[in-house]
C-alpha cells in the first residue's frame, strides 16, 4: 500500500535562536543550528541583519595602518549640542564625515580603549596608564585638553581605566597597582579630586572574596555596584558618598570585560566568566545555582570572549531590541534578541560575521555608530557598504517525530518576507552529512499589501506590509534525519523566513 504524502510545517524556522550548546538530537525546530548573520525580527523570525553604511570619508588617511577606530562615542552638552568623538592609531578625532584629529599637544597615546563619560557639561576619558582628558564646547567649539591643563583642576586624579558620572560625581577605578580603590571626585566637579566632597574607598576588606579587582562601575536604582572580576560590591546612599553604607556583596560572580556592561534602562548586562548576566537576575538568584541568560551558545561564547586579547566592546539599542556582544580576535558579534526572552530566561542569539566592529555606541537619535577598520559606520540599509553579506539559516537534525522512519523528502514551499534582488539557496541533507544537496530558490517578487505573519512563539496574527515570496523545490533523496538550510545573498533588501513546507513520504523502518 502506497505511502501517504506527510506535510511538514515549521513555523518561524529559528524563532528561538542558535542553541549550540544541546545535543542536535532533539531538539525543537524553533531553535537554529547556524543563525549568522541573522536577527530575531519584531514578528518573531529569523531573518537578515542589517547592513553598514559608511558615515566618515578620511579614514584611510588618518588611521593608516591601524587596527581602526576601537573607541566611538557621542558627546552630548546641556544645550543639546552633539561632538562625535573616536579614537585610532593613537588619535582621538572629533566629527563624523571628516574625522579632525584634536589630540592635545603634546599628549602622545599608547593605546585607543578609552571610556568616556558625560559629567555635568563635559566629556571625561580614561585609560590604562593615562592622564584622563576632558573636552568640552564651553568656548563656542569642542576643546579638548588634559585634565591637569583644566582650569578646575585640583588634587591629583587617578590614572584610571573605568569611569562613571553618577549621583553628582566621577567615579574612577581600576588603576595600576591599586585595583581594589574607587575615587570620586567633588560635587559636580570632574576637575576636583582633593578637598571639598571628593574621597576614596578601600575595598580591600570588602570584597567577599577576600581579594578582587574593579572591572566596572554602574549607577542602578539608586545603588552604586562595583564589578569585580569574581564578586559584586553594592552600596547604598552615594550621593554621599562619604557616609554611603554597603548594602550587599555577591560572591561567585563578577565582570571580565568593562566594556561589556550595558544598561537598559530597567536592568544592567555584563559578561561574566561563565556567560552573559543580568544585574537582576544574579541579585535575584543570588542563593540559588545562576542561570546564565546566553545558556543556549554560551560553550561557544565564553571560548571566543576568554581568548580575546583586543577589548571586546558592546552596545544596547533600544530601537532595534537587541544587545550586541563583539569580539573582535575572532570577527564575531553576538546578538542578543531583547523583545521576549524564552521560558526559561534566556536570550534568543544570534550570530554576525563580516562587519567585525571595533567599538560601538548608541547616538542620542538611536543610529548606532560602528567602528571598524576603515572608520565610523552607521548600522543601516541591507548591503556592507557596497559588499553583498551572506546570511545563513540552518536547522538542527530533525526526524519529524518519527526516529525510526525513513524520509522520502519530495517537495520544499517555503514562505520569505522581502528578499527582492536577492539571491538565496535552499540546503538539505540527510543523517548528519553536510555534504548538501542545493537548489537556488526562484522568486516572483510580488508585491503583497499584507502578509500573514508568525508573531512571537507561533501565534498568528495579521500584519500590515511586506513583500511575500513563495518558492517551490521538488527534492530528492532520504534518510532517517533531515537537516535544511538557507543561505541568502543579502542585496538591499530585508529578508526573513516566515515557514518551511515540508512534503514527504515515511518509509520503513530503520
Amino acid at each position: 500500500m502506497a505511502q501517504q504524502l506527510q506535510n511538514i510545517t515549521v513555523a518561524a524556522p529559528g524563532f528561538a535562536g542558535l542553541n549550540t550548546q544541546d545535543s542536535p538530537i532533539g531538539i525543537d525546530p524553533s531553535f537554529a543550528a547556524v543563525a549568522d548573520n541573522c536577527v530575531i525580527d519584531k514578528l518573531g523570525r529569523i531573518g537578515a541583519r542589517k547592513g553598514w553604511t559608511a558615515v566618515s570619508t578620511n579614514g584611510a588617511a588618518v588611521l593608516g595602518s591601524s587596527r581602526g577606530i576601537e573607541t566611538v562615542f557621542e558627546f552630548v552638552d546641556r544645550s543639546g549640542d552633539k561632538v562625535v568623538i573616536s579614537a585610532g592609531n593613537n588619535k582621538i578625532f572629533k566629527g563624523t564625515t571628516t574625522l579632525v584629529d584634536i589630540t592635545p599637544a603634546g599628549y602622545t597615546p599608547t593605546g585607543n580603549n578609552w571610556k568616556c563619560v558625560n559629567f555635568n557639561n563635559h566629556v571625561h576619558m580614561v585609560q590604562r596608564g593615562h592622564v584622563s582628558l576632558i573636552g568640552s564646547d564651553e568656548s563656542g567649539s569642542f576643546v579638548l585638553e588634559v585634565i591637569t591643563a583644566h582650569s578646575h583642576y585640583t588634587g591629583t586624579m587617578p590614572l584610571a581605566n573605568e569611569a562613571l558620572a553618577a549621583y553628582g560625581k566621577l567615579w574612577v577605578a581600576d588603576i595600576i597597582g591599586n585595583k581594589h580603590t574607587v575615587y570620586w571626585s567633588d560635587t559636580l566637579n570632574g576637575g576636583g579630586w582633593t578637598g571639598g566632597a571628593s574621597g576614596s574607598l578601600d575595598l580591600t576588606l570588602v570584597w567577599p572574596t577576600g581579594n578582587d579587582e574593579v572591572v566596572s562601575l554602574v549607577a542602578h536604582n539608586g545603588f552604586l555596584f562595583i564589578f569585580g572580576k569574581k564578586s559584586i560590591v553594592i552600596y547604598t546612599g552615594a550621593s554621599s558618598p562619604a557616609t554611603m553604607t554597603l548594602h550587599d556583596t555577591i560572591e561567585g560572580v563578577g565582570c571580565i570585560a568593562r566594556d561589556s556592561v550595558q544598561h537598559t534602562g530597567t536592568d544592567v548586562l555584563f559578561l561574566s566568566s561563565s556567560g552573559l548576566k543580568t544585574v537582576g537576575r544574579v541579585i535575584q538568584e543570588k542563593s540559588v545555582p545562576m542561570r546564565d541568560i546566553s545558556k543556549n551558545v554560551r560553550t561557544d561564547l565564553m571560548t571566543q570572549a576568554l581568548a580575546q586579547t583586543n577589548a571586546i566592546k558592546s552596545v544596547y539599542s533600544a530601537d532595534e531590541a537587541f544587545y550586541l556582544l563583539t569580539l573582535p580576535d575572532s570577527n564575531t558579534v553576538y546578538c542578543f534578541d531583547m523583545r521576549r526572552q524564552l521560558e526559561d530566561g534566556s536570550f534568543r542569539a544570534t550570530t554576525w560575521s563580516g562587519i567585525n566592529p571595533l567599538s560601538l555606541d548608541v547616538l542620542e537619535d538611536g543610529s548606532i555608530y560602528i567602528g571598524i577598520s576603515s572608520g565610523i559606520v552607521k548600522y543601516a540599509g541591507y548591503v556592507d557598504g557596497t559588499e553583498l553579506y551572506q546570511m545563513r539559516y540552518f536547522s538542527n537534525p530533525m526526524d519529524f517525530g518519527n526516529a525510526s522512519n525513513l524520509k522520502f523528502l519530495k517537495k520544499f514551499n517555503i514562505t520569505i518576507i522581502g528578499g527582492q534582488a536577492t539571491t538565496a539557496t535552499l540546503n538539505w541533507g540527510y543523517d548528519y552529512s553536510t555534504d548538501y544537496t542545493k537548489q537556488v530558490l526562484v522568486f516572483t517578487s510580488a508585491a503583497a499589501s499584507a502578509e500573514y505573519g508568525i508573531a512571537e512563539y507561533n501565534i498568528a496574527q495579521y500584519v500590515a506590509g511586506g513583500t511575500i515570496n513563495t518558492p517551490k523545490v521538488n527534492t530528492s533523496g532520504s534518510g532517517e534525519i533531515v537537516t535544511i538550510g538557507i543561505e541568502a545573498e543579502i542585496n538591499g533588501s530585508d529578508f526573513s523566513i516566515q515557514k518551511i513546507d515540508i512534503h514527504a513520504l515515511l518509509g520503513r523502518l530503520i
